[in-house]
């Protein structure tokens, strides 16, 4: 389930450096960096899990 409907409900958020987290992804070409992404954005629930995976939301 999307916790988040809003882009400015997130940008609120993306205001307090308390809750702000950077994750870096590193591997070879096609395994699976996307998908990985995809899945974590999808568990914070930014990203519907009916798109995760096939969204490329970081591509």
């Amino acid at each position: 389930m999307v916790r988040f409907k809003h882009v400015e409900d997130i940008a609120r958020l993306m205001r307090s450096v308390e809750q702000v987290r950077n994750i870096g992804t590193l591997a070879h070409v096609d395994h699976g960096k996307t998908t990985t992404t995809d899945s974590l954005l999808m568990a914070a629930g930014m990203l519907s899990p009916k798109v995760a995976g096939r969204a490329l939301a970081l591509d």
